[in-house]
């Protein structure tokens, strides 16, 4: 009955950690960011093109990424909340990684455009009516800082969470340097400050956009996921009691929140289910891995996977 006590505590700690923060928890948060986001897009098009400001339209643009940003976010989140089947054995856990590569590859397009239009404005500089521009970027620091607001408590556990949130503190700081811009205009009257500020935004986009490419091409490649090393993993163990060899070891995403282990471990005086729901609950509390799955030999002889370079 112990041993049976023990694996319970060891599932309940894997559905605490795997999805206590996910769907239900950023719903709301996603649903709010969304529209809002959508109805101020619309506005700074609509005001931006008025006014002339390339400033205003370029926030738009990234503007607009961010609300399609937070859509792949939010299904991603759902996605990864669906019951495995019978074809999907994982459920559909890894959609959150491919709505992190997508929605990275969207910010360095936007980046493209941004700058393109901005070197076109920088040659032929336009007059900007900057009070409008000033008003409308205002509103965006709110918009943008509010939203980032409601994920904040979710950045570090969940890289989805994280990029919906770097979008929107980014957002915040790109109306503050729409604002700026706008200002120093009707003070001096350089109409070339409008495109300069769009090159900013540009690589504020494109700072953003780098480290969230970087790390979701890392989980799409089963890279291990940040965080862990590898090294304290195989080390934790081969010190286990018994233990004299460890082989096949492998960690890897299976979403943007949840990380999964295999490994072999050798074990001449053989196992019960007390040690592997042990080691289990272990790796999880030490490591944040919450998806272990052990195999225990008697020697390492007969395995196939036993060198190093098989993988």
């Amino acid at each position: 009955m112990a041993h049976h006590h023990d694996h319970d505590g060891h599932s309940h700690n894997h559905s605490h950690a795997g999805h206590g923060h996910a769907p239900d928890s950023f719903g709301a948060a996603f649903a709010i960011g969304a529209s809002l986001n959508t109805a101020f897009v619309v506005a700074e098009m609509i005001f931006g093109y008025a006014a002339n400001s390339l400033a205003l339209v370029s926030d738009a643009v990234h503007n607009f990424s961010d609300v399609i940003a937070l859509l792949l976010a939010w299904g991603g989140v759902w996605l990864a909340g669906k019951r495995p089947t019978d074809t999907h054995t994982y459920g559909y856990r890894r959609a959150s990684i491919l709505a992190a590569l997508v929605n990275a590859a969207l910010l360095l397009v936007a980046v493209g455009g941004i700058v393109v239009e901005a070197l076109n404005r920088l040659r032929e500089p336009a007059e900007v009516a900057s009070r409008t521009v000033v008003w409308v970027a205002a509103l965006g620091i709110l918009i943008n800082g509010g939203t980032a607001l409601l994920f904040m408590r979710g950045r570090d556990n969940d890289l989805n969470v994280r990029g919906a949130y770097l979008h929107m503190v980014a957002d915040a700081g790109v109306s503050f340097g729409v604002v700026v811009a706008a200002l120093l205009i009707m003070a001096t009257g350089w109409q070339w400050l409008d495109p300069a500020i769009s090159l900013v935004i540009a690589a504020v986009v494109l700072a953003s956009g780098w480290g969230l490419m970087r790390d979701s091409v890392n989980l799409a490649l089963d890279a291990v996921p940040r965080g862990i090393e590898l090294r304290e993993v195989r080390e934790y163990l081969a010190a286990l009691e018994g233990v004299t060899e460890v082989h096949d070891l492998h960690i890897w995403a299976m979403s943007t929140s949840e990380t999964a282990l295999t490994a072999h471990l050798v074990r001449p005086g053989g196992h019960d289910d007390a040690f592997l729901h042990h080691v289990c609950a272990e790796l999880s509390h030490r490591f944040s891995i919450h998806h272990a799955t052990l195999q225990v030999e008697i020697s390492s002889e007969t395995c196939r996977l036993a060198p190093a370079e098989m993988v």
